[in-house]
Order: structure tokens, then C-alpha cells, then sequence
């Protein structure tokens, strides 16, 4: 269930007053990945002080859910699995049981065990043949959610199978990009922006009193976009196919894998969801992904506060029941 996130391109208005409050940006690499941080603030020694802070806590967070890092807590629940429970701190705990409800709620497509797979598939042009139907079935035999073990009393996680494994690559950066923005907020910070590669989340206006604007790119030619969505404070995540997918037999399959069944998603390009949290838009583009166009809008369509907009393989736009598409 490995996924990429587009970069999302920012508009933003060049019209800022003379004096007083303006945005500053830092891009840098973070957690393996582009973080671009904005924030709004009345000069550069304000601003680079916010956003020290604003690293030192996405750093705090890579460390804590990194299945890279051996001294993670997360490297130590995949070393034991199938051993013994190992005790975490609170806020690893309410993640992996927050992961363990967006599973339930999207039937499994959304699953943090999907680092148990075989990486069967590859995306880089290498591939001549499809796995066989047996390799495929075997590549998830360790994947499920329902085998990860929480106990609440004694904060403990458990994976009951030998050789499986979480990680958070559908749902990691956009909790930092939460986090970020908390803090920033603790700081009183009143605008800015968290990119983390297309996970993004925002507050406040920019300095001109314009409310943020994105834009969502054009799956069917990167170099545009088919859509700009103003967005205040809340997140925003794309997810799409059109860099890493593979074709055999007339079928384009995407590098977006269904964790229930090894096979990758296919017939759609792109998904962008729109939530109160980027943490919850990232999980649940990957999800839509591999629910597809129709169960995964009618999903969406049962979840407050969020919305979504789907672009399948024909380049047919879909959105669910409350959002409105400015193509303009």
C-alpha cells in the first residue's frame, strides 16, 4: 500500500501589504521526503525562530515513527513481532489505534501492516511479466490489521505474526505536518503552511486577507491544473499513479497496492482529499485509491468534514457530494 504524494503547487498572491506581517519560506528534506514550511510573521528573525521549531518537531516525529531508525519505538515493535508486546509512549499508542479505526472504516484499505508486504511489484520499468497469482497471494499473507495487538492499561503493542511489520508511509507526514502546525499555532503563529510533498496543511490568511489557494494538478499533463481550491485552515493530500504504474495485457496498474490483496490499483490517476487534518488526508487518499471511484466516494460522502475529488485513467472527474471545483 506504498504510496507517493503529488507535490501540490501553491498560489500565492504576490500582492502583500508593504509593512507589517508577510510570509517566509524554508524548503528542505525531512523525514526522506520535501518540507516546504511558509509561515506569516513580522520579520526573518521571527520567522526563522518559528520555524526552527517548526523542523525540531517534524524531527521528533521521524524519530518516533521511522521503521528506518533501529532505535525507534516502531523498529522495536517490528523487531519483536511475534515475540512480545513492547511498551510505547502515549502518542505512538493513539496513532497505531487511530490507524487501526481508519482500517475498520475503510475496510482495510487503509492499513499501517502493509510494511509486511513482499515487494513483488516494481515500478521502475524493470518489470517483463506479471507475479503469478501465487506470489501475489503469498506477498500478503503477513499483512492485516486485525493482528495488531493494543493494550490500552499497559500501552503495549504486539504484532502477533513472526515477520510482520508497520510503518506510516500513508499517514506518517501528514501527522507531522499536524504537529508542525500545532506547535506553530502553541507559538502564535497565525498563518503559514505545512507542505510535507504534497501533504498539506494551513491556517489563517495570507498578509493580503486572501484565504490560501491551491492547485491541483492535471494527472493527464503534470504541467497544469485542471483545478484551484481556496482552503483556510485545513489539510489537503493528493495521491496519484501517473509517475510509478506498470501496463500488462492493456492494463495499467498503479504502484498503489491493495494491501487485502497484493494486487495494485487500478482506473484511477489521482486522488485529492480534503480534511480538518492532514493526517487523516493522507490515509484516506491512499484508501480511496484502492477503494476506487465509486465505494470510495461513497465513503467520503459518510464522513463530516471531509471531501474528495477522484480522476480516473480516462480523465473523468469525480467529487463528492459537497465540494465545488473552480476550474477557471
Amino acid at each position: 500500500m506504498k504510496r507517493t504524494c503529488l507535490s501540490v503547487a501553491l498560489l500565492l498572491s504576490t500582492l502583500f501589504v508593504a509593512v507589517g506581517q508577510q510570509p517566509f519560506k524554508r524548503t528542505l528534506k525531512l523525514m526522506g521526503s520535501r518540507f516546504d514550511i511558509t509561515v506569516v510573521a513580522n520579520d526573518s528573525v521571527m520567522a526563522n525562530g518559528y520555524m526552527d521549531r517548526a523542523i525540531q518537531e517534524i524531527s521528533r516525529i521521524e524519530h518516533l515513527i521511522s521503521s528506518w531508525d533501529a532505535t525507534s519505538q516502531t523498529s522495536a515493535i517490528n523487531r519483536n513481532a511475534g515475540i512480545m508486546p513492547v511498551v510505547v509512549d502515549a502518542e505512538l499508542f493513539s496513532l497505531i489505534q487511530r490507524s487501526i479505526q481508519l482500517s475498520k472504516v475503510t475496510d482495510g484499505a487503509f492499513d499501517i501492516s502493509y510494511a509486511s508486504m513482499d515487494k513483488i511489484w516494481i515500478f521502475d520499468g524493470s518489470m517483463s511479466a506479471m507475479p503469478t497469482p501465487e506470489a501475489i497471494q503469498s506477498s500478503v499473507a503477513k499483512v492485516g490489521y486485525q493482528n495488531i495487538l493494543l493494550d490500552s492499561a499497559a500501552s503495549t503493542v504486539f504484532l502477533k505474526q513472526k515477520g510482520m511489520k508497520i510503518g506510516f508511509g500513508a499517514i506518517g507526514k501528514g501527522y507531522a505536518a499536524d504537529k508542525a502546525k500545532d506547535v506553530l499555532m502553541a507559538e502564535g503563529v497565525t498563518a503559514g503552511i505545512i507542505n510535507a510533498s504534497g501533504d498539506m496543511n494551513t491556517w489563517g490568511q495570507q498578509p493580503s486577507g486572501q484565504a490560501w489557494k491551491v492547485a491541483i494538478t492535471n494527472p493527464m499533463d503534470k504541467n497544469k491544473a485542471f483545478a484551484h481550491l481556496p482552503i483556510t485552515n485545513g489539510a489537503v493530500v493528493t495521491s496519484g499513479n501517473y509517475e510509478k504504474r506498470v501496463t500488462f495485457n492493456g492494463i495499467t496498474y498503479s504502484h498503489i497496492i491493495d494491501p487485502r490483496t497484493g494486487y495494485p490499483a487500478t482506473g484511477i490517476l489521482s486522488v485529492t482529499v480534503f480534511a480538518p487534518k492532514a493526517e487523516l488526508a493522507d490515509a484516506l487518499a491512499t484508501a480511496v485509491f484502492v477503494m476506487g471511484q465509486e465505494s470510495g466516494l461513497n465513503r467520503i460522502n459518510q464522513l463530516p468534514g471531509v471531501e474528495c475529488i477522484i480522476i480516473d485513467d480516462q480523465g473523468k472527474v469525480f467529487t463528492s457530494d459537497n465540494i465545488q471545483i473552480d476550474t477557471q
